[in-house]
């Protein structure tokens, strides 16, 4: 589970490369329980990265970084920076291939992180619209341990929205 929220961590990861491994290594930082070392450092990564670096690196950082936020409204603006990096790797590499269809994978996660955030701010029509896209994105996942875990957040978060696991 994604930290304090209804969402599995995990997923598509970066063509492998020095910063895909350094990232790698704060991501078994943060599930090892060291929250805080982990913001240190995926907040240091996200400042080497700057807005410039690579999307698929600053989709990462940032969908981690929101894992480490204390305060909801910290980790639904990284949530949001997320999607938006996640958005810039779509843009730039349109086509279908490489890391374009590996964000596709991200996009189920990010929506649900999305959903969630709002939850916790109060935002339930946001976070009705995210949990919509993030079941639409559902088709891009692997029938996997991965995919099933996303999945299985989704209709959580839905029953806990509408008591039904449907969506109006």
């Amino acid at each position: 589970m994604r930290g304090h929220q209804e969402v599995p961590t995990g997923g598509p990861a970066p063509a492998d490369d020095a910063m895909t491994s350094r990232i790698g290594q704060v991501v078994m930082l943060l599930h090892a329980g060291d929250r805080e070392e982990a913001r240190h450092r995926f907040t240091a990564l996200w400042a080497e990265l700057g807005e410039q670096g690579d999307p698929l690196h600053r989709c990462t950082v940032a969908h981690y970084l929101a894992d480490t936020q204390d305060d909801p409204e910290d980790e639904l603006a990284w949530d949001l920076r997320a999607l938006r990096a996640a958005e810039a790797v779509d843009a730039e590499r349109a086509g279908g291939g490489g890391q374009a269809g590996q964000v596709r994978g991200f996009y189920p996660s990010l929506h649900l992180n999305l959903a969630a955030s709002y939850v916790r701010v109060g935002e339930e029509r946001l976070a009705r619209s995210h949990l919509g896209l993030a079941r639409k994105a559902c088709g891009a996942l692997a029938e996997d341990a991965y995919g099933d875990g996303v999945r299985a957040a989704v209709g959580r978060l839905e029953l806990r929205l509408t008591g039904s696991g449907q969506l109006p």
